[in-house]
């Protein structure tokens, strides 16, 4: 399939236009194949009619989140960037869990954006039952989200290969994790019910004013996918979902010095967080 220019910039213009994603022409090819396969499960001969489907057919955006879910796989996997969990663990969650026992408040919100399959929040989950003595009087809400809806089935299913699980600690595996007969590894009820997925677009501007009052948001190696203009409206989103003195979590590779001042930048070791005060 030879894709034009004028063929490329509006299939990326669309998919902007409903993700926020960025995609230059160096992501040509890589775009070239997924939209192959969406038109041969569609049925659809040229390219021009695919994107006339995209732009007139899909009124409901059923075929936008199909290729969606073709263009945003990535590698996950549990306890990813350890140090960081670290500084999260013993530093910024001690934080928010004695200001809240100080004024009586038992209640934390977690938001893991961008959860792909679900590593993350699972991960999140398993942390805060090893460090939180009484957590059964905390009432305690992990809320999962990704725009993928083939990653969000498996977040739901809550079972990993040991690709995943690689990086658990050993300690850790035992107790929140049990094994198969097919060598895969299923999250502990009790740890799996502090995690709700859903599905949510960061591009849509009336679903990220719905959430509020999180006390983190976790939203690693996602940022990496926007422009400028589409980084900066999530992370103004962001500080709006945040209470005060809460926490927002990048990827390392990631900063958002650039398009806003509005967070106070902490060094956790050799990884940065974002302050809401």
């Amino acid at each position: 399939m030879n894709v034009t220019t004028r063929q490329f910039e509006m299939l990326r213009d669309m998919i902007y236009e409903a993700l926020g994603l960025s995609f230059d022409e160096g992501k040509l090819d890589f775009l070239e194949k997924r939209v192959e396969k969406r038109m041969g499960h569609l049925g659809v001969g040229t390219l021009d009619d695919y994107l006339f489907h995209l732009r007139f057919l899909d009124t409901r955006g059923a075929e936008m989140q199909a290729l969606a879910n073709l263009v945003t796989t990535n590698e996950t996997y549990m306890f990813r960037e350890f140090e960081q969990l670290q500084g999260f663990a013993d530093h910024c969650l001690d934080e928010i869990l004695a200001a809240k026992e100080k004024r009586g408040d038992k209640t934390l919100r977690i938001w893991s954006a961008g959860c792909s399959s679900g590593e993350e929040p699972y991960t999140l989950a398993i942390i805060l039952r090893e460090v939180i003595h009484d957590i059964e009087d905390w009432d305690i809400q992990i809320v999962a989200t990704d725009l993928d809806e083939v990653r969000l089935g498996m977040a739901r299913a809550a079972t990993y290969g040991p690709r995943s699980v690689r990086d658990v600690p050993e300690e850790y595996l035992s107790r929140h994790l049990r094994p198969l007969p097919n060598g895969e590894y299923e999250v502990r009820p009790e740890t799996k019910k502090l995690v709700e997925v859903r599905h949510l677009n960061l591009n849509d501007r009336s679903a990220m004013r719905s959430m509020r009052g999180f006390d983190f948001v976790f939203c690693r190696n996602v940022l990496i996918y926007f422009d400028d203009a589409s980084r900066k409206a999530v992370v103004d989103s962001f500080f709006h979902t945040l209470v005060k003195g809460g926490f927002l979590f990048l990827g390392h590779s990631e900063s958002v010095g650039r398009i806003t001042s509005a967070f106070r930048l902490k060094r956790l070791g050799k990884h940065l967080v974002y302050c809401k005060e």
